[in-house]
């Protein structure tokens, strides 16, 4: 009997698992699940509240991303018996598989944080995380003319979390254009203690900041939003107020991963091993991109490079041999700085964002501010949609983390700063 391989989400991860194994199981019957048919390009949305796209270009149809013989099934997802091989629909509908792969992405939860969706939420308060939010804030933007604007993640992990970063230099440069940025306030809030995770990273973008003028909170733990009264409050009774808040709220995995026993952890994130992108839970269940508990960013980047480890793998299992432990947790973001620069950052489960060149030591410059960059995070719109999506490889990048061109002594000669 042919393999029966269901793809749980047609997103980036979804998408391009499924049009990979289309073409590596010729006989394999695959199938993709999402409750719409609604695509977005989620990099985009970080331009909408700018003026900087048409909102419209950014949504294609998720079936019609798929390679033929590959059918989309539109429903909610209800729950997966993982004992059973099987996925239960909200409609009564019973997948059974041989191998599931779960790609359902991490989902926004305003709603976890006491007051962000209450009497401000869409007038004063809003997210650029989705694409109602972006169009929201495109309005409020337009419409601001002076006050304080605060850009807040509530907590980690969440999507593209250099994102909030981004709208922080697009903003200062979206208001000096405007000839009002002396009358803006930026100030930028974080739980984290510095401007990223990693030390040398943070150091550059927190250098950033300041010299953009931006304000910088750290270690601010969000417990309550007022937007009524314009603050935001944190566990620790301290407050930041605003005329304007971004907010990044907090992330969870998919409901029905709560409601499938031993799949996820208590934010519903899929129990997953970070080398073979196996679950934890069952050997035939798998798990890519956002959805996963790995210790990386969860970012579209990393969701293609498991892409080429994941796919190897399925077919390994398939075949009843070891699967290889080759993921590595590469990342790559670009990072626009505003006035079409961008900064470039490419890491992995051990080494940090490093400054040098990418992918090699003749390449676009990392840890730094150029104009290729910035044309590098826009062609990638196109090699989204016509490259990654159908499961192919980018020439010249590949899945692990290239070491050529990176200053490996870079992290030496800040610790002898430091001491």
């Amino acid at each position: 009997m042919n393999k029966r391989i269901v793809i749980l989400g047609g997103g980036t991860g979804g998408t391009l698992m499924a049009n990979r194994l289309r073409r590596m199981l010729s006989d394999a019957v695959i199938t993709v699940v999402d409750r719409d048919d609604a695509h977005v390009y989620q990099p985009g949305l970080l331009f909408v509240p700018f003026g900087l796209i048409d909102p419209d270009k950014l949504v294609k149809s998720r079936a019609r991303q798929l390679h033929s013989g590959i059918r989309y099934v539109q429903r909610d997802i209800d729950r997966v018996d993982v004992e059973g091989d099987r996925v239960h629909l909200s409609d009564g509908t019973v997948l059974e598989y041989d191998v599931l792969v779960i790609a359902t992405g991490a989902v926004l939860l305003p709603e976890e944080t006491e007051g962000m969706t209450g009497p401000g939420w869409m007038r004063n308060v809003f997210t650029f995380f989705n694409l109602e939010g972006a169009k929201g804030l495109h309005d409020a933007l337009a419409a601001f003319d002076h006050g304080r604007i605060a850009v807040n993640v509530v907590d980690m992990p969440v999507k593209c979390p250099v994102a909030p970063l981004e709208f922080c230099f697009l903003a200062d440069a979206y208001f000096r254009r405007r000839g009002i940025r002396d009358r803006v306030e930026l100030v930028y809030v974080t739980p984290l203690d510095g401007a990223f995770t990693k030390p040398v990273a943070a150091h550059e973008l927190g250098n950033l900041l300041q010299r953009k003028g931006i304000e910088l909170v750290t270690e601010f733990n969000t417990g309550q939003v007022d937007g009524q009264a314009g603050r935001l409050i944190a566990y620790d009774e301290r407050t930041v107020d605003f005329d304007l808040a971004v907010m990044i709220p907090v992330h969870g995995g998919a409901e029905f991963i709560g409601r499938s026993a031993g799949l996820g952890d208590e934010l519903n994130f899929v129990l997953t091993d970070q080398r073979t992108l196996q679950s934890k839970a069952r050997p035939n269940i798998f798990a890519i991109g956002d959805t996963t508990n790995v210790p990386t960013s969860k970012a579209g980047s990393v969701a293609h490079f498991e892409g080429d480890v994941l796919a190897h793998n399925i077919v390994q299992f398939l075949a009843g041999r070891p699967l290889d432990a080759h993921f590595d947790g590469h990342t790559n973001c670009f990072i626009e700085s505003g006035d079409q620069k961008a900064l470039l950052i490419d890491f992995d489960y051990d080494t940090q964002p490093l400054p040098g060149h990418f992918p090699l030591a003749v390449g676009m410059p990392l840890l730094r501010e150029s104009r290729l960059n910035h044309l590098g995070k826009l062609a990638f719109r196109w090699l989204y949609w016509n490259v990654l999506l159908r499961g192919r490889d980018i020439p010249g990048i590949a899945s692990a983390m290239p070491r050529s061109g990176k200053r490996f002594d870079t992290v030496a000669q800040q610790e002898e700063q430091v001491t």
